[in-house]
């Protein structure tokens, strides 16, 4: 699933993200730490897995094992 950073914090790596049918879900930091990413913005796209608690995965499309930059 596709989703838009909605809120990050740089300074502990929690945030939420809006998914396209306009549900605001939390990500925790080590949600953020597991994704290898270094920062996130407002707006930005990310691909996520959702669990019972939120946001359980976050990634890159193009940015993880086996995939490629286009």
């Amino acid at each position: 699933m596709q989703a838009t950073v909605h809120e990050y914090d740089a300074l502990d790596g929690r945030g939420s993200v809006l998914t396209d049918n306009g549900r605001i879900l939390p990500f925790s930091a080590e949600v953020f730490q597991a994704s290898s990413l270094r920062l996130l913005r407002v707006g930005q796209r990310l691909n996520i897995e959702v669990g019972p608690d939120g946001v359980n995965r976050l990634w890159l499309s193009g940015i993880g094992p086996g995939q490629t930059i286009r």
